[in-house]
C-alpha cells in the first residue's frame, strides 16, 4: 500500500534537498497517512486517510 490518502488523493511529493553550498540531491515528502476505521454508506471500512482529512471532518470515524 502506497502513501496515498483515499479521500483527497494526496501523495508523496519530490524535490531537492539544498545544502548551504547549494549542492542538491533528491528527497521526498510523504503525507501523514493513518489507517482508520470510517463509516461509508452505513458500513465500517478500513481506509488510509491523511490527518488533514481527519481534522477537517471529511470522513466520519467509527467507534
Amino acid at each position: 500500500m502506497g502513501k496515498v490518502c483515499e479521500v483527497c488523493k494526496k501523495g508523496v511529493m519530490s524535490g531537492n534537498l539544498v545544502s548551504h553550498s547549494h549542492r542538491t540531491c533528491k528527497r521526498s515528502w510523504a503525507p501523514n497517512i493513518q489507517q482508520v476505521h470510517v463509516i461509508v454508506d452505513g458500513r465500517t471500512q478500513k481506509m488510509s486517510v491523511c490527518t488533514r482529512c481527519l481534522r477537517s471532518g471529511k470522513v466520519v470515524r467509527s467507534v
